[in-house]
């Protein structure tokens, strides 16, 4: 660990020097006397002043309230000192009482009592209290403008900041240096460079604290380039940088994305000595974290002489943002044993590691520590702990701590709402998005893009479309983030062809984007498209990531591509240095599996560096099905119910199809027997259409729906004559011990068809249909609905398998 190093701790080296000896009592009452003649003060006034100002000194505000009150004689300055300790110490009610009794108050009085309310961040209660001494004909000196000014520091400032401006040119304070410079300051901190730039250039002295503003508010704009070149001319002047200097001036080297220049900066720093200063230093820290430099940034953190609770908030921060949890976290514990101040601590970046990899405990353990330093009152923490807690699935805990916010910006409700939506708690996202709508918050692209996610999921076109026209509205179209969501979305609501339109209107494009529309395709079974477009991704100069590999594995997979799956495979590793992630051994697998080459997905999951998980034994398991393997899928199943923790009762459902399509009955007894003895239950199919902004959810061999009649007549004629065309139902699918003749009209009805019929009759003819579904379609739907004839060409009809069992391999529901 890392040796504990305050700022004061080399200081500490100077208490062995020998100390300057105390003044005697006789020689402090020579000195107060002095005083008292050359001010014409009480001798004993001058004594109790001194010894108020004594306590002060020393902090004990209460003993020197006493002395004040037994004081005989008081004047201006024994009530100044009295305020200024009030003030100091944060009670500026106190101080103001003690304000609105004098009779008599000097500049002195006023500047006093203005600096509290700056310090409190209420600039108006100043300025009012300017306009009150200026009525009572007390004439503002160079230290009351420059005390008043420091307040004006945001944009609601703008008019009191040009009156006080009025005022200093109307008294001929145009000249005073301490005045302009606070000018200069204020009017940067405004936002008002091009005021701040024209007092710069008329002031006719100027010092380094001049530039020191100029140049920091050039950094804070954005104007690089500026910032830059009056650094240089100050340097050029003779003006000697301070720290400040360099912190403007390595703000602004963050913005140049030029990492030698910083570099460069940091060696003039060591030159001149600076490098030792610890806000210096921490300037620097920010800057190598700002460009990813993680090992520079942790040799500087090392070397530096100083630390400060900033130096640890950055360097930490920097850890975090680089996915170096672990170091990150080892740097918090260390903090915790220094003596700086525990509000300050990087709550929100720890709460972001918690969330990011969903540890509930260490999250819980930032949260006790933020209650006991009373930083959770912080709005940054409270949001953080909003987005911890919503990751995390903690949702009574979210939206009770989202519900207590002070102020509920667009982060909060960013956050719980994505949570919700992570989750796969679409419509309670969607609700919490309309809310947030009639509460007035405007939405980023960050809220569109959770948003988005919920209606893909639900694969609401109807909704999207809303959506897709509110982000036009907002004016994030151009936004590649937001463009690629939207492409997403069109996408897995089964409409390609404005998922391609998107992507070709899209004034920028990044890897976000081409990993849209390369997944678009892979999600609506189009391998050549997916190959093509991750091609022309390549080519445009764009290095393919491990979700880009993951498309194209997953179109190969479900396009029985297995060669052009294996190439693929190994160019990850080959061309392109990347490392395969679990879900790209998963699609591997379940390639190999689908097209019957279990041998070699064996071999692959005995080679691969972890163990095979629950999803790879269920690809294997599903294939067994399909290829009659009995053998390998009592393998897969045993390993499959030995675990712990299964999802959902799809292991057990799928070997007791693979029984029942032997005709086994007994072992399916067996199979369903153990289920109930674990209790697990099988998800029940659904699937569900939306017709008019209206969805209607219908199950197999349902009988609720309203129309029902009118289906099964649709159903009825639909199957005639797909008969006529050659249609043979595939009764391997009605996987129960009964007559054949019952199976097939069993098929006939599932929710699926269902859906689709209530569609026909209830749209108008050449309308797209989309029926979105909780599972997997059986091959015997998948092949009637594939049919042409079924009055629609497949064009016409979408069937989304919004299955999360499949989302959560493939990152994307499966389209047919």
């Amino acid at each position: 660990m890392k040796p504990y190093r305050p700022a004061s701790a080399l200081k500490n080296f100077s208490s062995l020097a020998p100390s300057k000896p105390p003044i005697s009592v006789q020689n402090v009452e020579t000195f107060i006397d002095a005083r008292s003649i050359k001010t014409g003060f009480d001798p004993n006034t001058c004594r109790s002043n001194f010894m108020v100002e004594n306590l002060l000194r020393k902090g004990n505000l209460s003993k020197a309230r006493q002395v004040f009150d037994q004081m005989l004689s008081r004047n201006t300055v024994s009530t100044n000192m009295m305020i200024s300790g009030y003030v100091k110490s944060g009670d500026l009610l106190k101080a103001r009482h003690m304000f609105d009794t004098m009779l008599d108050r000097t500049a002195v009085t006023w500047t006093i009592i203005i600096g509290g309310y700056v310090q409190k961040s209420q600039f108006r209660e100043a300025f009012k209290l300017f306009a009150e001494m200026r009525r009572h004909d007390t004439q503002p000196d160079p230290v009351t403008f420059a005390t008043l000014l420091s307040g004006c520091n945001d944009a609601e400032a703008d008019n009191e900041l040009v009156q006080v401006h009025g005022l200093v040119l109307k008294l001929g304070y145009h000249s005073s240096i301490i005045i302009c410079n606070s000018l200069v300051d204020s009017y940067c901190k405004t936002d008002h460079l091009d005021f701040a730039s024209r007092v710069f250039e008329d002031m006719p002295e100027r010092d380094s604290v001049s530039f020191n503003a100029l140049i920091n508010g050039f950094a804070k704009d954005g104007l690089t380039e500026d910032a830059i070149t009056l650094f240089l001319q100050m340097q050029n002047l003779g003006f000697k940088p301070s720290d400040f200097t360099f912190a403007g001036v390595l703000s602004a080297a963050i913005r140049l994305n030029d990492l030698a220049f910083g570099q460069q900066i940091h060696g003039f720093l060591v030159k001149t000595g600076f490098v030792g200063n610890v806000f210096v230093g921490n300037a620097l820290l920010d800057f190598y974290s700002k460009y990813d430099c993680l090992v520079e940034a942790g040799k500087l953190f090392d070397e530096m002489p100083d630390l400060d609770g900033i130096s640890y908030n950055v360097i930490i921060t920097c850890y975090a943002w680089s996915g170096q949890h672990e170091e990150a976290i080892s740097l918090f514990r260390e903090l915790q044993f220094t003596g700086f101040n525990q509000r300050q601590f990087p709550f929100a970046t720890m709460l972001s590691i918690a969330a990011n990899v969903l540890d509930l405990r260490m999250g819980q353990q930032i949260h006790s520590l933020a209650i006991v330093t009373t930083a959770d009152s912080e709005l940054v923490v409270g949001n953080s702990l909003v987005d911890m807690y919503a990751k995390c699935g903690r949702f009574e805990e979210a939206e009770k701590i989202f519900r207590s916010l002070a102020k509920r910006s667009t982060v909060p409700w960013t956050a719980i709402i994505s949570g919700y939506v992570q989750r796969g708690f679409h419509e309670e996202g969607l609700n919490l998005f309309n809310e947030m709508h009639k509460a007035g918050i405007r939405a980023d692209q960050a809220t569109f893009a959770s948003i988005l996610k919920a209606s893909a999921n639900l694969a609401s076109l109807s909704l999207g479309k809303q959506i897709h026209s509110s982000v036009i509205r907002s004016g994030y179209m151009s936004n590649v983030f937001s463009g690629s969501a939207l492409l997403d979305m069109y996408a897995k609501c089964g409409s390609i062809k404005d998922s391609i339109q998107l992507f070709q209107d899209m004034s920028e494009r990044n890897i976000v984007s081409w990993n849209a529309l390369i997944s678009a395709h892979a999600q609506n079974g189009d391998a050549k498209a997916t190959l093509d477009s991750f091609e022309k991704m390549v080519q445009s100069g764009f290095q393919p990531d491990s979700v880009s590999f993951l498309s194209v594995l997953s179109a190969c997979s479900h396009c029985g591509l297995v060669q052009e799956g294996l190439r693929y495979f190994r160019t990850m590793t080959r061309i392109h240095n990347l490392v395969p992630k679990k879900e790209h051994y998963a699609s591997m697998v379940d390639m190999l599996c689908r097209s019957g080459q279990f041998n070699e997905a064996e071999k692959l999951m005995d080679e691969m560096p972890f163990d095979p998980d629950e999803i790879m034994w269920s690809s294997v398991l599903n294939s067994c099905r399909i290829h009659k393997n009995q053998e390998l899928a009592r393998k897969a199943a045993d390993q499959l119910f030995s675990m712990e923790v299964l999802r959902d009762a799809a292991a057990y459902v799928s070997m007791s199809n693979i029984y029942a399509a032997a005709g086994q009955w007994d072992n399916v007894g067996k199979v369903k027997k153990a289920m109930r003895e674990r209790g697990i239950r099988k998800v029940p199919a659904y699937s569900w259409v939306e017709i008019r902004h209206k969805l209607h959810v219908f199950s197999a061999n349902d009988m609720l729906h309203p129309q029902m009649e009118e289906i099964r007549k649709k159903i009825e004629m639909l199957s005639k004559q797909m008969e006529k065309e050659g249609y043979k139902p595939d009764t391997s699918c009605a996987l129960h011990d009964v007559d054949e003749n019952i199976k097939i009209e069993s098929l006939k009805y599932h929710s699926e068809r269902l859906a689709i019929a209530f569609a026909l009759i209830s749209t108008p003819e050449g309308s797209p249909i989309l029926v979105i579904k909780n599972l997997r379609a059986c091959t015997d739907c998948h092949a009637a609905i594939k049919k042409p004839e079924v009055e629609r060409q497949p064009a016409w009809c979408a069937l989304a398998l919004a299955s999360r069992d499949f989302e959560s391999v493939h990152g994307s529901g499966n389209r047919m």
